[in-house]
């Protein structure tokens, strides 16, 4: 579903990623993890052909981050760490726009995720809690069932419960086929969710393999001071 081949993006002096190698095959659940600044973002960025690769390759599910970037972004189910919207919208008509970008009639899974997540349709973006803001954002990723989630920290400003409901979701889907590609700076949720996970530091690869066998929750800054490499 996702494959980088020594994918580099340089910014010049400033860091972005370097020579980024990744496999995520469909059905796993993959955790992509390291402190601010060290490359998530860049690399989610780069799938999605937002912005172009220095060098390297990458592709999702089998189309070119750069030449492919529309149909990419028509069948990926994208979450962005921040949830920004026009603020004179009402949800609905956030979650319908989202649905007729992609030429889809997503009413009936829109309907049950809004239900799931208790998210009231009829409020304008402005009149939005960081968290109900949130919750926009996963119907508006969600909603079209895609085979692939690319999902950057989704439950932050979520309540406990919506993040039990969040996952969830998450996990039905991971177990029809799904691949779920997942930045986060909760540690106990990549180990518990994730079938695989990365850390990165520095815009470089510092570990990547099974949770079982990475323990990354107890394990993380062994791994990122460089203490451990598996």
């Amino acid at each position: 579903m996702i494959q980088t081949t020594n994918l580099t993006k340089s910014y010049g002096r400033a860091r972005g990623v370097t020579d980024l190698t990744l496999h995520v095959p469909a059905g796993c659940c993959f955790g992509f993890i390291g402190p601010n600044g060290a490359g998530k973002s860049t690399t989610i960025r780069t799938l999605l052909g937002l912005i172009s690769p220095t060098s390297g390759s990458a592709s999702v599910m089998g189309l070119d981050c750069v030449k492919d970037r529309t149909a990419i972004l028509v069948q990926v189910g994208y979450m962005p760490s921040e949830a920004l919207f026009y603020p004179d919208m009402r949800v609905s008509e956030v979650i319908r726009l989202s649905a007729d970008l992609r030429k889809r009639d997503c009413r009936a899974e829109a309907a049950a995720l809004c239900e799931a997540l208790e998210l009231d349709t009829r409020k304008k973006i402005r009149e939005l809690s960081l968290g109900n803001r949130k919750k926009v954002s996963i119907v508006c990723a969600m909603q079209h069932r895609p085979r692939l989630y690319v999902l950057d920290e989704p439950t932050s400003g979520l309540d406990p419960l919506v993040q039990r409901a969040f996952w969830s979701q998450v996990e039905q889907r991971r177990k029809e086929g799904a691949a779920v590609f997942l930045s986060s700076h909760v540690l106990y949720e990549v180990q518990r969710y994730c079938d695989r996970a990365a850390v990165i530091r520095e815009g470089r690869l510092i570990v990547e393999g099974s949770t079982a066998e990475l323990d990354i929750e107890n394990r993380f800054f062994d791994y990122y001071e460089g203490r451990l490499t598996k």
